[in-house]
């Protein structure tokens, strides 16, 4: 090697060396500070989840579980900014010029306070499921429920839970279910299970969820079928039944099928202890599409014997609570509607509220003869057309209490929950109030978790979907689209039990 090549290596050398952005060394990380904006419920005092926040350059950001959004953005700690909020049942301020948001002053050391007052009667306590369900405090540095590496079962989202108390255990079961590491997730139901929470449980923290899952991480298929690979598989209807030595089972109504439209097969599956996954017990024919548990059942009994009532836009459809005659489809009895009179009957599906409303519509049903198509308490010239909810007994109000979707709802048009009650678990449903509404957005398949209820069933909670799906919005929220979401509806309530006040007297004139 010449002189003058040592020379012109070794000045390379030095510049590399001295040079913070040439080479291999790695440039000082910037320090940002983070500010906080909270949102709270001006009635209860806690945080607010699902509160979008968008800058005037169009950032996005979105409450967590805590009602806390961290910014980290250079140069905003001790500016002033405007915020657009977007959210649910929460009413958002307007300046003089009509322009809905907050002007806050962010500042590292102290949060932004917001607090909102609630237009829903039902308030939202968090997200139960997918990913970052407290991100914002934990980056905040606020002690948190639960902070790990990867979200439970590795799980982006989930649909539609079902439940059941089996063993000892809650059993928690959800349709399709996303993951972060690949567009496709698991179409063959997801599962976990969680101890029955105490009283003192705060429900804002979740529920501590034990995933199934198989090697990887990833949450696995509770009704795997592998000799049949086509098709989804949905699993409802879930119920605990004795069999013919007594012993308690828990079985569900399974669909394997091509998407929404078109179903492969259908029939009975049994939960195996032994694998923890459910195995087809019964097919049943295609044609017959009410002859299975389905909805979220529950057991009533009359005259000392049990029957398991089930359906989606009410429970029209019963059987006796055993295995045997849950597999015996001549067992099976539809409450159906001739005229204005009603009978269980087995011959003939069940009437749904689609029908009601209909024979309203007509002039061929009496208002009071009506069982599925209830009057809003708030406007009685509008009736709702019930879709798929939950009706279980409440202690409190001694009358079974029904949580629904209502379909072709307005601002939503499957986001408006209504709350209804009846002597029966099956109906009248005349009137109803509605507990929750949505700005073109989904809430589906509600589902009442009387487990849950407070006091005696003065407080209770229910969870569903919420998506952009079927919305016609084709914004989706970052984090929440395709999760479950938990609710509490106190009774006790101001508003809530003027409502229920006007609800006896136009139920009951006497009272």
């Amino acid at each position: 090697m010449t002189t003058r090549l040592r020379i012109c290596l070794g000045m390379v050398l030095v510049i590399l060396a001295t040079c913070p952005t040439i080479g291999w060394s790695q440039p000082p990380r910037r320090e940002v500070p983070i500010t906080e904006i909270r949102f709270l419920d001006s009635e209860t005092g806690e945080g607010i989840p699902l509160i979008e926040a968008i800058s005037v350059n169009s950032l996005r950001w979105v409450s967590d579980n805590a009602g806390r959004i961290a910014i980290q953005e250079p140069g905003w700690d001790g500016q002033e900014r405007f915020f657009q909020l977007r959210t649910h049942g929460y009413e958002i301020p307007k300046d003089g010029f009509g322009i809905a948001g907050i002007r806050v002053t962010l500042k590292a050391t102290t949060p932004a306070i917001v607090k909102l007052r609630r237009v829903n009667l039902a308030e939202r306590l968090c997200r139960l499921t997918g990913e970052g369900l407290w991100r914002d405090s934990w980056m905040l540095g606020y002690p948190v429920p639960r902070i790990d590496p990867q979200p439970r079962g590795l799980v982006a989202g989930q649909d539609s839970i079902q439940t059941a108390l089996y063993r000892g255990k809650i059993r928690w079961f959800w349709g399709d279910t996303s993951r972060l590491s690949y567009p496709l997730g698991l179409f063959r139901m997801a599962g976990a299970v969680s101890d029955p929470p105490g009283d003192s449980v705060d429900l804002r923290n979740g529920i501590d969820y034990q995933v199934f899952t198989d090697t990887n991480g990833f949450a696995r298929a509770m009704m795997p079928l592998p000799e049949r690979p086509e098709g989804v598989i949905w699993l409802d209807g879930y119920v605990v039944v004795p069999d013919a030595e007594g012993k308690d089972v828990l079985i569900a109504h399974y669909s394997r099928r091509k998407g929404l439209a078109e179903e492969l097969e259908h029939g009975i599956a049994r939960y195996a202890d032994a694998t923890d996954r459910f195995e087809v017990i019964q097919t049943r024919p295609l044609t017959d599409t009410w002859r299975v548990p389905h909805g979220h059942p529950i057991i009533h009994e009359i005259d000392g014997k049990k029957w398991l009532y089930c359906g989606n836009g009410g429970l029209n459809v019963r059987v006796p609570a055993t295995l045997s005659a849950i597999l015996d489809a001549s067992q099976y009895q539809a409450f159906r509607r001739e005229g204005n009179q009603w009978s269980w009957q087995s011959k003939q599906p069940p009437t749904q509220s689609a029908d009601d409303l209909a024979a309203l519509k007509a002039g061929t049903l009496s208002d009071s003869a009506a069982y599925y198509a209830p009057r809003d308490v708030e406007n009685p010239d509008q009736r709702i057309q019930l879709h798929h909810g939950s009706v279980r007994w409440n202690p409190a109000r001694k009358r079974f209490v029904m949580v629904i979707t209502q379909i072709m709802g307005k601002p939503s048009m499957l986001g408006e929950i209504w709350y209804s009650e009846s002597d029966q678990p099956n109906g009248p449903f005349r009137h109803a109030i509605r507990i929750l509404t949505h700005d073109r957005q989904t809430f589906y398949n509600p589902c009442h978790h009387d487990f849950l209820d407070r006091d005696g069933g003065q407080v209770i909670h229910f969870e569903g979907t919420y998506t952009s799906d079927f919305s016609g919005n084709p914004e989706k929220t970052a984090r929440y689209d395709y999760n479950q979401m938990l609710y509490r509806l106190d009774l006790r309530s101001k508003r809530m039990a003027s409502l229920l006040q006007r609800m006896d007297k136009v139920t009951d004139p006497k009272q």
